[in-house]
């Protein structure tokens, strides 16, 4: 058989080209039928043939040129001369048209060469037929329409940020060839689309911010600058790509939002400030997002948010100093009540409030931000650690504490809102740089709560007298009494305990304890003499406390009417007998007695203490008694004689009757039973002059100091064992800053004791440097 005559190129081609004639008029819409299987298997084979024809006749490498000027003459022809003819939108139709023309065209020819793609291509590693039709289409279409075609796009863009509506597929087709003429990477639509649009955005919201900066208010301009970047999301997710998203918005955020924070922050009616004066907490929180986006865009707000809340707090102060004042010139001469006046147990209150409504402000306008909890704290550390009245915070707080926990107080609240006021004054306690103080206030007022509540809930019914006493014992943590005051105790020394350390509260939980027990030992005692059938002409109920818990009370030789020595020498026979090595000191000020007055008019009931029953029982025994008697029978100083004889005939209830008539106590007067004395009450309470603890609380707090100051130096210098001065005092004030604030002068001056106490030594080259003596 003779051998087939081989396919020449030019005979060949002329083949091909009638098909892609025939495919390009199928294309520009005119009159043609579409391709069959046999034209497409002829278009095919003859490709074939071409290609596998034995040298010279292989014509693969010339039909792969042919197959790239195929589309080169088209686009010449056909493409470009239309593409020219338009401008803007019927430019960006016409380009998209002629982009899905092409890669129809593409998807036939490819298929009509596809044995070169398998065979050819593959040996001499070329770029595949489709990747050759896109490359003819980007190096002349798209490099000659790409300006125009981003010129129309653009404009598009901005009507539609004006408010027009525009066909959003339209634009995402068109910048899809922009990334698609990319071959796999983003250089084209970031080179020749993004950059431009980038640029465009900066200058169209620059001009608005401009305009609206001017006119607006602040939550104007926020409102105006959200809904902008809201729809600049929206307009990547429409037709942008997705990775142009971070750079549109960081443009818009830089024109609209840090380049006028300043402006916008200090608006005079409705900057910052004034939002947070006027408590617009939904423009707040809009401030809050927005400036969150831009790097340090929250800082200045958390100044003026730090400003603000410090400026209502010292208007606190100020209003509360003020009241103080107008009281005190108003009741001139009148003693001032120890748990603080009403105004200063307000101002507790009010701080309270404040913090309340700020700490909502934290949460909810500003995310629970670190940076706005840090804002608050420094605020009321500001204000908060500022003299108040004359008193400092710490007094007030432990004021305000007493007032909400001790029975009778004014603050009348269930005991859900009491647990909820104390868990809220535990955490103002953190923004208090003298917590010390707040302790040794506390517990003195702790003291009194525990020894009057246990005086108010025993039963009166019958002539009492309550001793307290303490001793020199130490007792464990054991349970607590379950009444609602004893639980509210309890909850606030766990709550500060967790706030402040075990060592903040080991000594008020030993107090508590020490009731308890002293409880327990009480019903000892009742058994004890039920069992000695011991009869005291009273009833006496005594509470054993432990030295070292309890604050330090004046310690007297009281005289006692012999009815209370017979109590107390039985007490003592019974305790003697129980409990071995420890002494009964007897504080005598701390006492409670109810005696029964028979006046002309009707008998009283007199809750009186301890040392008011010893003066008043004198006058069983004598009808007038001078100042000096009194002193010479109760055995007690002058200072204390006069305060106990003006709170028995010159205060609010005179049951003595003193000569001369007057509201002062000398040494000439005489006093006996006011026999016509009367009250509407049957039962009367007769206070003694308060007295100022505050002198003597903040004296030992600063002993106390000294003591702490001294062990901080000791400790530090033990495991350092040689440190500069500087350094000595910093890890002091470090280690002393969780319970108050050290002085450096007091430091200085504890090293220097310290020094003369051969606890250290300077080193003699260098004065700066310590050395720790072992």
């Amino acid at each position: 058989m003779a051998d087939k005559k081989p396919i020449e190129l030019e005979e060949g081609w002329a083949s091909m080209q009638r098909g892609i004639d025939k495919l390009i008029r199928l294309l520009e819409g005119e009159t043609e039928s579409q391709f069959n299987a046999e034209q497409y298997m002829m278009l095919y084979t003859t490709i074939y043939n071409m290609c596998t024809q034995k040298p010279p006749y292989d014509y693969s490498e010339h039909l792969y040129q042919r197959y790239r000027e195929a589309f080169n003459n088209y686009i010449n022809d056909k493409v470009l001369p239309a593409l020219r003819e338009h401008r803007d939108e019927v430019l960006l139709r016409e380009l998209l048209s002629r982009w899905n023309n092409h890669k129809v065209m593409v998807r036939w020819l490819s298929r009509f060469f596809n044995y070169l793609d398998r065979y050819y291509v593959l040996r001499h590693s070329l770029h595949p037929l489709k990747d050759v039709g896109l490359l003819c289409f980007r190096d002349q279409v798209y490099a000659d329409v790409k300006r125009n075609a981003r010129s129309a796009v653009l404009k598009l863009i901005e009507r539609e940020r004006e408010g027009e509506l525009i066909d959003k597929m339209m634009l995402k087709n068109i910048l899809d060839i922009f990334i698609e003429v990319g071959m796999g990477s983003m250089d084209h639509y970031e080179r020749d689309f993004e950059e431009v649009l980038l640029n465009e955005t900066a200058s169209y919201y620059k001009r608005k911010a401009a305009e609206w900066i001017n006119e607006d208010s602040c939550p104007e301009y926020m409102l105006k600058a959200e809904d902008c970047l809201r729809l600049e999301e929206e307009r990547v997710d429409n037709y942008l790509h997705a990775s142009t998203k971070p750079k549109l918005l960081r443009e818009v955020e830089s024109e609209l939002l840090a380049k006028y924070e300043q402006d916008l922050l200090q608006k005079e009616h409705s900057g910052c400030a004034a939002l947070l004066r006027d408590d617009k907490t939904e423009d707040l929180a809009r401030m809050y997002r927005l400036f969150s986006r831009i790097t340090r865009g929250l800082d200045p707000i958390a100044d003026c948010f730090k400003e603000h809340v410090e400026s209502e707090g010292m208007k606190l102060v100020k209003e509360v100093a003020e009241a103080v004042e107008a009281k005190k010139e108003k009741d001139a001469g009148k003693p001032s009540r120890d748990s603080g006046t009403s105004h200063e147990q307000q101002y507790v209150r009010q701080v309270i409030q404040l913090h309340d409504k700020y700490l909502s402000y934290v949460s909810t306008c500003f995310a629970n931000s670190s940076l706005f909890h840090k804002a608050l704290k420094e605020a009321f550390e500001g204000f908060c650690n500022k003299a108040v009245a004359g008193s400092t915070s710490a007094e007030l707080m432990a004021n305000f504490c007493d007032n909400l926990l001790k029975k009778g107080g004014s603050e009348k609240l269930s005991d859900e809102a009491i647990e909820e006021t104390l868990e809220k004054v535990v955490k103002l306690l953190a923004y208090i740089s003298d917590k010390d103080l707040f302790a040794e206030f506390y517990r003195k007022r702790l003291a009194r709560r525990l020894l009057q509540d246990k005086s108010a809930s025993d039963d009166h019914e019958r002539s009492t007298l309550k001793q307290q006493c303490g001793a020199q014992f130490t007792s464990n943590m054991q349970g607590m009494d379950k009444s609602a005051s004893d639980d509210h105790e309890r909850s606030i020394l766990t709550r500060l305990k967790q706030q402040c350390g075990a060592q903040f509260t080991s000594k008020m939980e030993g107090m508590v304890t020490d009731l308890q027990l002293a409880r327990e030992k009480q019903q000892n005692f009742d058994e004890w003499k039920q069992r000695k059938n011991k009869q005291l002409p009273i009833d006496l109920s005594v509470t054993v406390l432990t030295t070292g818990f309890w604050p330090t009370y004046k310690s007297m030789d009281l005289a006692l009417p012999g009815e209370m020595v017979e109590g107390i020498e039985a007490f003592k026979e019974f305790y003697e007998a129980e409990t071995k090595h420890r002494k009964l000191t007897w504080i005598y000020t701390q006492g409670t007695a109810v005696l029964k007055g028979n006046f002309d008019i009707k008998s009283l009931e007199l809750v009186l203490s301890t040392l008011q029953a010893a003066t008043l029982l004198l006058f069983n025994e004598a009808e007038e008694l001078s100042y000096g008697e009194v002193q010479e029978r109760l055995n007690l100083q002058e200072e204390d004689v006069t305060r106990l004889l003006h709170s028995l005939s010159c205060a609010k209830y005179q049951i003595l009757a003193k000569e001369p008539a007057g509201r002062t106590i000398s040494k000439n007067d005489k006093f006996k039973l006011n026999v016509k004395f009367t009250d509407r009450m049957k039962r009367i309470k007769v206070p003694l002059p308060p007295t100022d603890e505050k002198k003597k609380v903040i004296e030992d707090v600063d002993k106390d100091r000294r003591y702490a100051i001294d062990a901080a130096i000791v400790r530090t210098m033990k495991s350092r064992k040689v440190l500069q001065h500087q350094q000595l005092v910093l890890e002091v004030v470090q280690q002393l800053s969780r319970m108050f604030k050290p002085d450096f002068k007091l430091i200085k001056k504890r090293i220097e004791d310290l020094i003369s106490r051969d606890y250290l030594e300077r080193d003699k080259d260098n004065p700066q440097l310590f050395k720790y003596l072992a």
